[in-house]
């Protein structure tokens, strides 16, 4: 196989990678709180024992959006949403993970948990407790989370040390192995959900785009193939 074989090949891979991410974004185009995400390509070149340069991309880096997703009021005592930078923290089996969906309630030993049952961290990352006679919880802005004027917690919002590692885990989960800090500017809003930020009508754009771009790189590889097969027939008859 020549070099540009090669590149072609490395180039379709990264593709592949691109729609599946492409795709994800479309299925979770109605997702709360659900962050879209792409991937980079990057190229790699190398020279081999004085031989021509040989060029191989990538799309290993993903991406993370943080445009803000629409905000919808619900009413709910525990559901949240954030306006602004930052997500909120959750202890999972697999460590701290970060999240822009704000649905939440108490489970039965008062604990606020996410849906699959994960707890909540407030701003010093440990788990939210409510007391079993709250009536009037409330939430501030900056996250205090109160009853009747009895201070309860403080709901925790971070944001990556490097946004660059973010990488998706589990649905809205996400998993930041730089660490994280406090985010200091989000402002968090009791009674309203963040929709998804995902464009579907770009993102639909885009897939074609790219199924374009693959259909091309396989016609490519096909005639290349075709190309070598024929060369190995005519020397062969000889």
């Amino acid at each position: 196989m020549d070099a540009g074989s090669y590149t072609t090949l490395s180039r379709q891979m990264g593709l592949m990678r691109e729609i599946d991410v492409i795709a994800n974004n479309i299925a979770n185009a109605a997702t709360t709180g659900y962050r879209q995400q792409g991937v980079v390509f990057s190229e790699f070149v190398r020279r081999i024992d004085g031989a021509e340069s040989l060029s191989m991309a990538s799309a290993n880096i993903s991406l993370t959006s943080e445009t803000q997703g629409s905000l919808t009021q619900t009413d709910g005592t525990f559901d949240f949403a954030i306006e602004g930078d930052g997500y909120f923290l959750v202890q999972t089996p697999q460590g701290p993970r970060l999240t822009r969906a704000g649905v939440f309630s108490p489970n039965n030993a008062g604990d606020l948990v996410t849906p699959d049952g994960y707890p909540v961290l407030d701003a010093g990352e440990a788990p939210i407790f409510i007391p079993p006679d709250a009536n009037s919880v409330s939430v501030s802005e900056d996250g205090t989370i109160s009853d009747g004027g009895r201070l309860i917690g403080q709901l925790g919002l971070f944001e990556p040390v490097d946004p660059t590692e973010l990488s998706r885990q589990d649905g809205v989960l996400l998993d930041a192995p730089g660490g994280v800090e406090a985010a200091l500017s989000g402002r968090v809003k009791q009674g309203f959900l963040e929709g998804s930020n995902v464009n579907a009508i770009l993102q639909v754009s885009r897939m074609i785009e790219v199924q374009r771009a693959y259909e091309m790189g396989q016609s490519f590889l096909e005639s290349e193939n075709e190309r070598v097969r024929n060369a190995l027939q005519s020397f062969m008859s000889r």
